[in-house]
């Protein structure tokens, strides 16, 4: 009786769970339905648009071993563990050609050599590519919203509210740097074998530090505990985004003591900052009417003057001093070892700086100086220090070579794709440079002519804001030098 007497009610739940598993199908269903509806109107407008464009099947493309495109990034990561990831990416390019397209762990890219390529992805199209998707994830940590992590409107604002700083014909305070100069050069003590490197790089950091915040870490000459702290997890947070660039995606699979590690190391470099972004905002607002006093102007103070906003002058001086410090410290020191290598070019520096009397040399005396300029333009057309660069498109696009069978018609770059694009590879091109292009031969500059095949700075409106400034310092260090000793030599077994 009793299961007579349930069996109406157990047939009505029954049906009104049909009712919903069917609505639950048919919304499935609709969903479905409506994702390969837009994914087919969005592949015949791809197809239009590549056909309008005349584009054609890019040329050259990497040979995966995977479906996934692991053995690329693998590849990679451990040729940068090796220090050889640009010999890896060089011969990437001698084996597939100017422009090839693959995947890295599931991202499609296009890797280019060619500098109209690159002349379109940094200048002429511009607003279809961005870089916050590729780089936030690995560097906002560290740089918050500064210009390297950011597109758009933010990144205007911010590149804007930096400009004025640099928009000046003599953006170096000589004197400032001459005085970092002379703690490196009493560090290098004639007839004696010294780490020029890491001399260097403390020279940059301290004067970086000074012109930004006003204030130096004088690392040089020891500094107090908390600069060497900084020092110390600067270089190591450094460190961690060059590794973490190359590996993308992957760089989540790091194990959570290296993570912790790094994410300390970042904390105490914004901390740091942060504390000389404090005072000048004290400052500023502790000063009657506009907030100017007659004291020496820097970086931070002229920041502090246009906005109240910690966490954004925080970001700003740290993605300067992320591009400034280690730029110019990679310039001097490729330069170095070459020198060291060249007796014959070390002279020649010698006869030019000569008239100057051993005298710290002005602004016209330095512009003046074209052999020392050469030889900075041919350590950074053969080291550059920033070699390898990429964009995201954030729409289907067009790149005007790399297509056909002989590669020089244009191709598509579908919305999402990366672009990968290597100077250091480009600047040795001997169809650009001639024969001799991986030779050190600064003379080519007397007659070079060079625009997008010659990109130590990048191009475009993401152009280095801060070029001349380490320019200017790089050739003050090497006129310093040559002014105060005879030779150079190498003291390792390298050759």
């Amino acid at each position: 009786m009793s299961f007579l007497g349930t069996a109406p009610d157990t047939v009505k739940r029954s049906t009104g769970g049909n009712l919903v598993v069917l609505t639950i199908a048919s919304a499935g269903l609709v969903l479905l339905l409506v994702v390969i509806s837009r994914k087919l109107i969005e592949a015949v407008a791809r197809r239009r648009f590549s056909a309008e464009n005349g584009c054609k099947p890019v040329y050259s493309w990497y040979r995966h071993r995977d479906p996934l495109g692991l053995d690329f990034v693998f590849a990679h990561v451990k040729a940068f563990r090796e220090k050889r990831l640009l010999d890896q990416i060089s011969d990437n390019h001698v084996a597939l050609g100017i422009t090839f397209a693959g995947q890295a762990f599931t991202q499609p890219f296009i890797a280019t050599i060619d500098p109209e390529n690159i002349k379109t992805v940094l200048a002429a199209r511009f607003k279809d590519y961005a870089i916050g998707a590729v780089r936030a994830p690995r560097l906002g940590r560290l740089l918050g919203r500064g210009i390297f992590v950011t597109d758009g409107q933010e990144w205007s604002h911010s590149r804007s509210m930096l400009r004025p700083n640099f928009a000046k014909d003599q953006v170096a305070d000589l004197a400032m740097v001459e005085r970092h100069i002379g703690h490196l050069i009493a560090a290098v003590v004639p007839g004696t074998t010294v780490d020029l490197q890491e001399l260097i790089s403390r020279f940059t950091l301290d004067s970086s530090t000074e012109f930004l915040f006003g204030h130096s870490t004088y690392s040089q000459l020891g500094g107090e505990f908390a600069t060497r702290e900084f020092n110390h997890n600067l270089n190591f947070s450094f460190k961690e985004v060059a590794l973490e660039l190359p590996m993308g995606a992957l760089a989540i699979f790091r194990s959570p003591a290296e993570k912790r590690r790094r994410d300390e190391a970042y904390k105490v470099c914004r901390l740091y900052v942060a504390g000389f972004v404090d005072k000048a905002i004290t400052v500023r607002s502790n000063v009657p009417g506009n907030g100017k006093d007659d004291s020496r102007t820097y970086f931070l103070k002229e920041l502090a003057q246009s906005s109240h906003d910690r966490e954004r002058i925080t970001d700003a001086l740290l993605n300067l001093l992320f591009a400034g410090r280690d730029t110019t410290a990679s310039l001097l020191s490729s330069l170095f070892l070459v020198l060291a290598h060249r007796p014959d070019i070390w002279a020649k520096l010698r006869r030019e700086v000569a008239p100057l009397g051993g005298q710290s040399p002005t602004y016209a005396q330095l512009r003046d100086l074209r052999y020392a300029r050469n030889c900075l333009q041919e350590t950074l057309r053969l080291w550059p220090p920033v070699p390898t660069n990429v964009r995201f498109a954030i729409g289907d696009t067009v790149l005007p070579r790399g297509g056909g069978p002989s590669g020089e018609e244009p191709i598509l770059v579908p919305k999402g794709h990366v672009v990968q694009y290597n100077v250091h590879a480009m600047h040795r091109r001997i169809d650009l440079y001639g024969v001799d292009a991986y030779e050190f031969r600064p003379d080519r500059w007397e007659s070079q002519k060079h625009s997008w095949e010659f990109l130590p700075f990048n191009g475009g409106p993401r152009i280095c804001l801060g070029q001349q400034y380490a320019l200017t310092e790089a050739l003050l260090v090497l006129v310093r030098f040559a002014q105060e000793f005879s030779s150079i030599e190498p003291r390792d077994s390298r050759p």
